[in-house]
This record gives structure tokens, sequence and C-alpha cells, in this order.
């Protein structure tokens, strides 16, 4: 393993999932890409981070649904709604479309439609709620691990699932991702979850599991694979259901 290409692999997954400047002799060759999938999950702790500390700091301020709000504001301005966009495409596409070829018509087009609007809105308005239920220190430690391990579950469809465009943005990270490869992304996306009550985690890893499994057989179904826009689909679907899962966690 060569630390220099490692770190040129990091920093080509920081500016591809974020509006971070990355250094100009890190470069980029197609390849770089692929590569750095297994350093997605740590650009997530990243931007998960981020938001936690926006969150805290806000909160020394404003009540905790503002708090909240400026949190989201900073992820989302720091990745550019990278995968919300995705979120809203897929909406607007398969809801809308019937074949797969129109799906994928659909979601190649950057205008958002009526599906993808109420899907934003109610992706985004269930997050800031949930959020503000939880307890402060929960809702910082819940977002750095929904972030980061949301991204660990879309990365892996790029083990099992055939990239179903000829070209496309995503192109250049849609080679097999090893199994190596994946378990060095679980490494950091993963740990985050098992704080602070193991029980949770595992209950979150059979729940996206399970979630996995169903959003793979429906992408495989409607358009025979993936796109970039399915993967950040599901990321947003992971994240939403951590925080889901963690509310309902401290409610019982």
């Amino acid at each position: 393993m060569n630390p220099l290409m490692e770190l040129r692999y990091f920093f080509t997954a920081l500016g591809y999932f974020t509006r971070v400047p990355v250094p100009r002799w890190v470069g980029y060759e197609p390849h770089y890409l692929n590569a750095a999938a297994r350093y997605f999950p740590l650009v997530g702790v990243l931007v998960g981070g981020l938001g936690a500390l926006v969150y805290l700091a806000a909160l020394r301020v404003f009540p905790p649904g503002v708090a909240v709000l400026l949190s989201m504001a900073a992820t989302l301005l720091v990745t550019g709604a990278f995968h919300e966009d995705g979120l809203a495409d897929c909406c607007d596409a398969f809801g809308g479309a019937y074949t797969r070829e129109d799906v994928l018509r659909i979601m190649h087009d950057s205008r958002i439609g009526a599906f993808g609007a109420i899907a934003l809105v109610i992706a985004l308005a269930l997050k800031w709620q949930t959020l503000s239920t939880l307890p402060p220190l929960r809702a910082a430690g819940l977002i750095i691990a929904a972030h980061a391990a949301s991204r660990t579950c879309a990365i892996s469809y790029l083990a099992t699932l055939d990239y179903v465009r000829a070209e496309g943005k995503a192109k250049p990270v849609a080679q097999r991702l090893s199994g190596a490869a994946f378990a060095w992304a679980a490494l950091f996306g993963l740990p985050a979850l098992f704080w602070p009550d193991w029980r949770f985690a595992c209950a979150a890893l059979m729940m996206l599991a399970v979630l996995r499994f169903v959003l793979g057989r429906y992408f495989v179904r409607r358009i025979g694979g993936y796109t970039g826009d399915c993967l950040g689909f599901a990321q947003q679907i992971f994240e939403l259901a951590i925080y889901l899962l963690g509310l309902a966690w401290i409610s019982f």
C-alpha cells in the first residue's frame, strides 16, 4: 500500500462528494475514483462531524429546531446537496415512468418534478423533526453515524449490482468493488453506530441489511441495476432510517 496514493484517493473522494477544495497535486485519473470508493464513508464521517459541530455550537444560542436546521444547511452546503439530488431524480423517475428507458431518461433530466419535490420536502422535514426531538448528545452522535453508515451501505451496491448506463458521472466509480475494499470502507463507516449502545448498532445493521436488500431488488426489477442517482437515493433512505430508528429506540 502506497501512502501517497492512498492520500490521493482520499482527496479524490473528498473532492467528488463535497465542495471542499483539494490540493492541485492530487490530479485526476478515472481509476482514482474507483479506488477512492473505500474512502466514501470516511467523507461521510467528516460531513457528519461538521453537521454535529454546527448543531452543538448552535444549541448554545438557538433552540433545538433551529440548531438542527443550521446543521442540515451546513451539510447541504458542503456536499452541494449531492445525494439529495439523487433522491429527487429517482423519485421523479420511478414515480413517473413505466418503462426502463423512460426511467433512465427522466432520471437524467436535471429538472425537478412533483415526485422529486415532494420527496425532498418529506425527507428534509423528517430529518429536522427527528433530530430536533432527540437529546443533544445523542442527536450529534447519530448525525455522524448516519452520514457514515448510510454511505457504507450505498457503496455496497458497487460490489453486487451492475451499472446500467453506458456513460455517466458515476461511470468511473462503477467498477466492481472488491471484498477487501468494502471491508476497508465498513471500517470507516460503521463503528460510529456503536456509540453509545451496541444493541442499537445491531438493530440498525439488521434494519439496513433489510433495506439494502429491498432497494437492491427494486433497482434490478425497474432498471436492471443502479445509476449514480440510485446510490444517492439509497444513501438518503439509509440515513433517514437511522434517524428514525434512533428516535424510536429512545421511546422504548
